[in-house]
């Protein structure tokens, strides 16, 4: 699915299921909030913390959904074509970035 596809997805789930869009202060911390859940996980499954016993069945990959789902949303409301953005952005990191990280010897 393009990113465009994802963001007409979310756009017509809003409409068939939701009432309205939370206003972008509301999505930004729910966005905030989706992602310190992605961050626990990772802090306690892949980190040094130990892993509660409660958050053993948390699910990384629909926490990950999450953001992403929120991030549309945000683009959504704001007027953002997202797709373009990215592939904007993709294509100034591949210039700007093209030897950087391969010439970096901490990463050797």
């Amino acid at each position: 699915m393009q990113i465009q596809d994802a963001q007409k997805a979310v756009d017509e789930w809003i409409k068939d299921h939701g009432v309205r869009y939370f206003n972008e202060l509301t999505n930004m911390a729910q966005l905030t909030e989706e992602v310190g859940e992605v961050a626990r996980i990772i802090a306690r499954r892949y980190g040094e913390q130990s892993e509660k016993e409660s958050d053993k069945n948390k699910d990384l990959g629909e926490e990950l959904a999450d953001v992403v789902f929120v991030v549309l949303c945000l683009a959504n409301q704001t007027g953002i074509n997202l797709q373009d953005a990215f592939d904007k952005k993709l294509n100034l990191k591949t210039q700007r970035d093209h030897d950087r990280h391969q010439n970096n010897p901490k990463l050797k």
